[in-house]
């Protein structure tokens, strides 16, 4: 059976939440190095939170990509950065690039022009997915942040969702 792609919902927090987990520990999506319980995840599911898309295989929650706020300011409301975590178990079977193509048109829908985001280098396998969802590469920001008190590289990239 296919995946099925949809708008996440409250019921997927917890879901969402042993996913996220999964790259906080590997360490190679993400500087957050706070493990998440399904509460923090919730606050993703208020009215007029950004978009938050998953996909689901069985009727089991295997992957998502949120979207949040750029900037606070107003000339940037339509830029969103965006997440997407596949659990470990679900990877290499090509949901990440149904996650960002689904995130972008939920991006559209909301007012979104652009959807945008920093990856570890050495994730080649999310800067592979974000190519063949139609990202391109902007630059690298060298020594962005530390995880684990070592310095990190980060590779930003970006969509245009908009031709106008």
């Amino acid at each position: 059976m296919p995946p099925i792609v949809r708008a996440g919902a409250a019921g997927d927090a917890a879901a969402i939440c042993e996913i996220y987990n999964q790259g906080i520990a590997e360490r190679i999506a993400t500087f957050e190095t706070r493990l998440r319980i399904p509460a923090d995840i919730a606050g993703w599911f208020a009215p007029g939170a950004f978009p938050v898309v998953v996909a689901e295989e069985d009727g089991k929650v295997v992957g998502f990509a949120s979207s949040s706020a750029y900037s606070a300011r107003k000339c940037y409301s339509g830029i969103r950065e965006f997440s997407i975590y596949v659990d470990r178990t679900a990877r290499g079977r090509g949901l990440s690039k149904l996650l960002l193509l689904a995130l972008s048109e939920a991006t559209i829908r909301t007012g979104g022009w652009k959807l945008t985001s920093r990856i570890f280098p050495e994730n080649v396998a999310s800067l592979e997915a974000c190519r063949a969802a139609g990202f391109r590469v902007v630059g690298t920001h060298l020594r962005h942040a530390k995880l684990d008190g070592a310095w990190r590289d980060v590779v930003t990239v970006e969509k245009l969702l908009h031709q106008d």
